[in-house]
């Protein structure tokens, strides 16, 4: 190709299989569409494909070898990612054991609450911070992007840069695809049910305990070997 990129069907079914592996962006846009409705999935993924997009730029700039390169680099990107989910975690957890009639005070201050809906630009915040603090998406990008490029391209930077967007824009498109079925569950089964504050709290807490083993599962990830 003029790209200098090869097997565009075989990169396009890599990314559907990625996107579709249960992690912290699918867990977290799925359980924000059921508390809180399409709207917020949408956000929380517009949050993430930007992330996407920041991972992609930062492994053609080189920023990801470096974090491929120096144990200290990755230590301390897997650790502020660990933190933040355990932050996120902690604020779920809050939210479900606390009665949402004694927390009315706080609700602004809070990752999220039980009874209210979080504002969309606070969960586009989260999903970007989800996805840019996690140093195994930025390994990702630098060791996948490459075997899909030629050894003859002419630009492979531009060749590069043209499969991160393509990822960011397919993972995109595939977390639309799945707030929307998502939100057909939850209109089906209820909104009221999904948006209760006792709904909420189960799913806050469930969200919350899956962020804690995310976040465990991170902080056990290791450096890779130079």
């Amino acid at each position: 190709m003029a790209l200098g990129l090869h097997d565009p069907a075989l990169f396009a079914l890599s990314v559907l299989v990625l996107n579709a592996t249960p992690g912290v962006d699918l867990v977290f846009v799925v359980g924000r569409t059921l508390q809180c409705g399409p709207r917020a999935g949408l956000a929380g993924a517009a949050g993430i494909s930007l992330g996407c997009v920041g991972h992609a730029l930062a492994a053609a700039s080189g920023l990801a070898a470096l974090l491929a390169m120096s144990a200290t680099a990755f230590s301390v990107l897997k650790w502020l990612g660990a933190v933040y989910l355990v932050w996120l975690a902690a604020g779920m957890l809050r939210a479900a054991w606390v009665d949402p009639r004694r927390t009315s005070a706080s609700t602004a201050s809070s990752p999220g609450t039980a009874g209210e809906a979080p504002p969309l630009s606070r969960l586009f915040r989260q999903g970007l911070l989800t996805n840019l603090l996690n140093p195994k998406v930025a390994l990702f990008f630098l060791a996948f992007l490459p075997q899909f490029i030629d050894a003859t391209a002419p630009d492979k930077t531009l060749s590069f840069l043209v499969l991160g967007a393509w990822f960011a824009a397919q993972s995109a498109l595939f977390l639309a695809v799945l707030v929307g079925l998502t939100g057909l569950i939850r209109q089906r089964a209820g909104a009221s049910i999904f948006g209760s504050a006792s709904a909420g709290r189960w799913l806050q807490g469930l969200g919350g305990l899956l962020f804690l083993g995310l976040a465990a599962r991170l902080a056990r990830t290791e450096a890779p070997v130079p």
